[in-house]
């Protein structure tokens, strides 16, 4: 039995596919590819830095310990340990932004301030437009106007950083202590993640082992894997900016079966999901939606469409070459976790996920769990109106779902 396990991005989620390699490993089983993203890339990776045996726990412990951070120092400190600002780095930006002639031009705009003067004269004389929403603007084109705010909104957008944080630094202690001679072991599988390529806008891919249109896996590929652009600064690699493959495929399934073809089955551990998505209460939970919302989607629709290409080419009129017999499951993603950084969380997702992937083997082995791409459509999904035909009859038409 040859194995593919995709790990997808999902940040704060990670503790649910450690709770299923925890399971997966008293199993004893094991997988020949892992094909991974983001956060997934870092889970992996750390991974198959420890021994067979003291992998689950060792690398559950490396992310409490190094990642996420103790819940009461979270409470009033929302941010992991490794969202580090580049202070150097800021400094010099900060000093060439100053010393740049051009940093000082259309300051002074007559025109806008002119203009403005008589926006704040029609607001003082109409009484409707003493409310909030209206007031909130007029401050703003005030600050607009006005030189001195707008140098100092400049000098916080138009400064050459491009990132709240950054990760990767050649001899930061953190990326030494992760052991990238271990993934060349003769005992580790196969493991590649992506990253974007901004450069040459393409997506490209990092491997632990030499093999045509992949490049080595490094700790500067790994923290390219995950750059979260606002979040994280992009990651210069042969000089080519790279920045979060997971913006592209979540879930990582390039040249999964072309370079693998002989896999039998393909595990997906997608982490976040639309109905984990809650009603931000803070800047920090309203951040945390804004990138897992397209994560949760991409990583649904990228599960959908490697399930319909599998389809696709197992068509009879299909090369017989591209005919993959192979099957894919999916671990359910658990919904009782939020977003957060802190120790209660990743050890919420490590038993979620624990538990959730111990359902789905109880179902393996029973030969029970339903296999992706022979799974039937519902009757609303095979529903299909061509143009020029007409739509069935009333009574013919699925009923809609009920919205609560």
């Amino acid at each position: 039995m040859k194995r593919a396990l995709a790990l997808a991005g999902g940040g704060p989620a990670c503790g649910l596919q450690i709770g299923a390699l925890q399971r997966f490993a008293e199993e004893n089983m094991a997988f020949d590819v892992w094909a991974l993203s983001c956060i997934g890339a870092w889970v992996g990776v750390i991974y198959h830095q420890f021994d067979k045996k003291d992998a689950p726990e060792r690398t559950a412990a490396f992310f409490r310990d190094h990642i996420f951070r103790e819940d009461r120092s979270y409470d009033r400190f929302p941010i992991n340990q490794v969202f580090a600002p580049d202070l150097i780095d800021n400094a010099g930006a900060l000093a060439s932004f100053l010393g740049d002639p051009r940093s000082y031009q259309n300051l002074y705009v007559p025109g806008a301030m002119l203009k403005q003067i008589g926006r704040n004269l029609a607001f003082a004389l109409d009484r409707q437009r003493w409310n909030q929403g209206d007031f909130n603007l007029l401050v703003l084109e005030n600050l607009a106007a006005h030189p001195l705010s707008r140098f100092a909104t400049s000098l916080m957008y138009r400064s050459p950083i491009n990132g709240l944080s950054r990760i990767y630094y050649e001899n930061s202690s953190f990326l030494k202590s992760l052991d990238f001679d271990a993934l060349d072991k003769d005992d580790r599988p196969f493991i590649y993640h992506n990253a974007w390529n901004v450069t040459r806008q393409r997506l490209d891919l990092f491997a632990n082992a030499r093999r045509p249109g992949y490049f080595k896996l490094t700790p500067q590929s790994l923290c390219a894997c995950s750059a979260l652009p606002y979040i994280e600064e992009t990651v210069e690699m042969n000089g080519d900016v790279y920045c979060e493959g997971a913006l592209v495929d979540t879930v990582n399934f390039k040249r999964l079966l072309e370079d693998h073809p002989d896999l039998d089955e393909v595990w997906v551990l997608r982490i976040v999901s639309k109905e984990q998505i809650r009603a931000p209460q803070d800047l920090t939970e309203g951040l945390a939606n804004l990138c897992m919302l397209f994560a949760a989607s991409v990583g649904e629709d990228d599960v959908k469409l490697f399930v319909n290409h599998v389809k696709e080419d197992r068509r009879e009129d299909a090369p017989e070459e591209r005919r993959w017999p192979g099957r894919v499951y999916e671990i359910p993603v658990a919904t009782g976790i939020d977003f957060d950084w802190n120790v209660s969380n990743l050890e919420a997702g490590i038993a979620a996920g624990y538990r959730e992937t111990s359902n789905i083997l109880d179902a393996y082995k029973a030969g029970e769990l339903q296999d992706l791409t022979r799974r039937e459509k519902p009757e609303h999904e095979k529903l299909q109106i061509h143009p020029g035909r007409k739509p069935p009859a009333k009574d013919q038409r699925p009923p809609r779902p009920t919205v609560v």
